[in-house]
């Protein structure tokens, strides 16, 4: 039965121990029980306990394991389950109802009760079960809901989307319960004879077909290609976060199924190791509807993680990254884990992502995930700054970088770069899309040709800097490439505060430092998504004597932006004076 002022059964349950002390949780649930606490208290929001325990008691009576064995649903899956399909809201719709004999129709305005999550997202430490979880919804609304028809399920390999079918097609094949009894019921082969002789619920080559509701669950390569055009009712996507997935193929998805009332995409996940993916920008979103800066009641976030990674050394804090500690993934196995991050340094990265939720890339970068998140918006019109320029003719980006002096040690940093026409058809897809938003927010400016013109270059930034009206007090700028562009600066701004900055891991290395303090501080206030990438992209090198030295990991992860950071930071630092 609907109400608007019924707590949820087993988001109670869950809040109560939460509150009692007995299950750790990370701020990230926290702030989501926040969130399902301020739809308690919202009275145009609905719960339907009937319809959770509907899921449940299908689950546990119809549904097995990949092994055969019962199925008891853990109770994690309850509370998730239930965040998605247990809210409800009434919205009004205008309706055709035609005439009577003939006569003409009208329009009329209905209300309609429509469910009100149509995202999920969970985060959750490698070995909670997540696929298991994705068959049960999978299951639930191909012989359940009625109106389902189309239901996808992808992952990065198709081993792994086939996963999700395994458990249903165990079910099939055992048939529990009295639906699956009635669905199993009946011959395979029979397909022009008696109806009633033919079996209904089919792990065909197409997938799992139900011929009474007309569904079918299909499992699709994880690209965006395969998953664009579809008007899929139902799509789980599993490991997300996981392989060096560069395309948005959660978007693909929702652009087709967003054609249809009480769509559903659940995306389960453990932490990825990929840095300026899809992944880092939809985490980026979720954080913004956790902490309430953008609200969004449609989307369901169950984001499990430690909270610092000091909390790897305290066991009683683990399941905060794994709610199902204990019961699908032993505390033995996350010990030996821990001790093996220890003794082999080459795993330590993947293990406190998959199994502690901590953010981590398969190289060692400069800024951590963190410390590469954009700051709010800020005017920096008219200020005084130190400029620094990493110049290049060809694919890498010729990139300017403004730094502002804010006071109490912050600096305020803007960015403009630029690139040919010819490097920008030459991208693949899904960097291009990464490139079209650096061209939107105005910092990536596309010029003609397949080589740089440093006098266009020059006219535009000039051109910039005028209608920005920044005070470039000092210059400091890498030489390779950099001749004419500075000899021009000169003639027509004078050489004072003008430094030439020597890449190398002597010279490099205590800017970089400084940088990095300023960073982990936040105290380099950028609002720009190029230097986030750009920042990303840092990785280092170092010498015997601990000296770092900035690289990029391939030849599209731009650092160029933060190369000129650092020419801006070293020419204020050796000029600190004319900004006093």
């Amino acid at each position: 039965m609907l109400s608007n002022t019924a707590i949820p059964k087993y988001y109670g349950i869950f809040r109560d121990r939460v509150i009692r002390g007995e299950i750790p949780v990370n701020q990230e649930i926290s702030m989501q029980m926040n969130l399902i606490d301020s739809l308690i208290e919202n009275p145009n929001y609905y719960y339907d306990g009937d319809v959770v325990e509907g899921y449940i008691q299908y689950c546990e009576n119809e549904l097995t394991l990949t092994d055969g064995s019962d199925l008891h649903l853990l109770d994690p899956f309850k509370l998730w389950a239930e965040d998605v399909l247990g809210w409800y809201e009434c919205v009004e719709r205008s309706v055709f109802v035609p005439g009577v004999d003939g006569q003409a129709g009208h329009y009329e305005n209905r209300k309609i009760w429509k469910r009100l999550r149509n995202k999920q997202y969970l985060i959750v430490g490698r070995g909670a079960s997540k696929s298991l979880y994705d068959s049960t919804m999978q299951s639930y609304f191909e012989n359940i809901d009625t109106s389902t028809t189309q239901q996808i399920t992808t992952a990065p390999t198709m081993k792994q989307a086939e996963e999700v079918l395994s458990p249903i097609r165990t079910a099939i094949t055992r048939s529990k319960g009295p639906l699956f009894k009635f669905l199993t019921m009946g011959s395979i082969q029979n397909t022009t004879g008696n109806r009633a002789l033919r079996q209904k619920l089919v792990s065909t080559k197409k997938g799992i077909e139900n011929f009474v509701t007309g569904s079918i669950i299909e499992v699709r390569p994880m690209s965006i290609d395969k998953l664009q055009g579809l008007r899929c009712k139902v799509a789980t996507v599993d490991e997300w976060l996981s392989g060096d997935i560069r395309e948005d193929v959660i978007g693909a998805i929702e652009q087709g199924a967003s054609k249809l009332d009480d769509y559903l995409i659940i995306a389960t996940s453990s932490e990825g190791l990929v840095r300026n993916g899809p992944g880092d920008t939809i985490k980026m979103e979720l954080k913004d509807i956790l902490k309430g800066e953008y609200y969004n009641p449609h989307v369901s976030i169950w984001w499990y993680k430690l909270d610092s990674i000091d909390e790897v050394a305290n066991p009683v804090m683990w399941v905060k990254a794994n709610p199902n500690l204990g019961i699908t993934v032993t505390y033995e196995t996350y010990q030996r884990d821990v001790e093996r991050a220890e003794k082999a340094p080459a795993t330590r990265n993947d293990i406190l992502a998959k199994r502690f939720g901590i953010p981590m890339e398969g190289y060692t970068y400069f800024f951590t995930y963190e410390e590469t998140l954009r700051h709010r918006p800020r005017s920096c019109f008219g200020m005084p700054c130190s400029m620094g320029a990493d110049l290049s003719r060809g694919d890498d980006f010729c990139a300017f970088t403004f730094l502002f002096p804010l006071g109490n040690g912050a600096f305020g940093v803007k960015a403009r770069s630029y690139i040919t026409e010819t490097t920008l058809s030459k991208l693949p897809q899904a960097m291009r899309c990464k490139y079209e938003e650096f061209i939107q927010e105005g910092t990536l400016i596309i010029m003609s040709g397949t080589v740089l013109d440093m006098d266009q270059v020059y006219e535009d930034l000039d051109t910039f800097i005028d209608k920005m009206q920044y005070d470039v007090r000092t210059f400091g700028y890498d030489p390779y490439n950099a001749k004419g562009f500075v000899d021009r600066w000169i003639t027509e701004n004078g050489a004072f505060g003008v430094e030439k900055v020597i890449q190398g891991k002597r010279t490099e290395s205590v800017p970089l430092g400084e940088l990095k303090h300023l960073a982990e501080d936040r105290l380099l206030i950028f609002d720009e998504s190029i230097m986030t990438f750009t920042m990303g992209n840092c990785i280092t090198i170092e010498d015997v004597n601990g000296n770092r030295m900035l690289l990029k990991r391939h030849a599209d992860k731009k650092i160029d932006n933060v190369a000129a950071l650092m020419d801006a930071f070293v020419a204020f630092k050796n000029n600190a004076y004319v900004f006093e």
